[in-house]
């Protein structure tokens, strides 16, 4: 099924179970099996929780050392990317995740990619360029601490975020973020979020 006319059903499966889009914390059963017909290549990985998951609030870093909470962004969708630069399927996956970004990237989604445990700055910096990924700001969890909040037992790990903050899918390894089914599971949860 094309995109453009599963979101209209998924928004009437929703509306149709009672459930306001816009408020939905957790995804409705029939949205989550919706969502999960979309999954193909390596988004047959992505797990959707069948409730979301508390808002996580332990802080993370940027380079100019300002402390920041995950519900610094909340209103947007985001895909949360726990990586590393000794990581070889990070350094694979990021230039999609950067992809990902300036294609859906606006008042309603971001792309967020936290170098969790010990990375240091100028190694993120070479690992950035070398990657090409130039749109992605630079966020550090230095002790592994979010990471950990997140379960981040292995990287890369990916989280989807409701606007609430809370947790609602989540895909262990590396991915490639810009194939026509990630654009398509992403693009469904915004609109399924957002009521339009």
């Amino acid at each position: 099924m094309k995109i453009s006319a599963l979101i209209p059903a998924l928004l009437y499966a929703a509306i149709g179970l009672g459930a306001n889009p816009v408020t939905a914390q957790t995804l409705s059963p029939e949205i989550r099996v919706e969502l999960m017909e979309l999954r193909a290549d390596d988004m047959r990985k992505l797990k959707f929780l069948t409730e979301a998951q508390d808002l996580v609030t332990v802080p993370f870093t940027d380079p100019a050392g300002n402390t920041h909470v995950i519900a610094d962004t909340n209103g947007k969708i985001r895909v949360v990317n726990f990586w590393a630069t000794w990581c070889a399927p990070c350094r694979e996956e990021m230039p999609a995740l950067a992809e990902l970004q300036t294609l859906l990237g606006n008042d309603d989604f971001m792309v967020m990619a936290i170098a969790t445990g010990r990375n240091r700055l100028d190694g993120i910096e070479r690992f950035n360029e070398e990657a090409g990924v130039t749109n992605l700001p630079i966020l550090l969890d230095p002790r592994g601490a979010l990471g950990s909040q997140f379960g981040a037992l292995g990287l890369p790990l990916t989280v989807i975020l409701n606007r609430d903050g809370q947790e609602i899918a989540r895909l262990s390894g590396g991915a490639d973020w810009i194939t026509d089914s990630a654009l398509q599971i992403i693009r469904a949860i915004i609109a399924i979020q957002s009521g339009s």
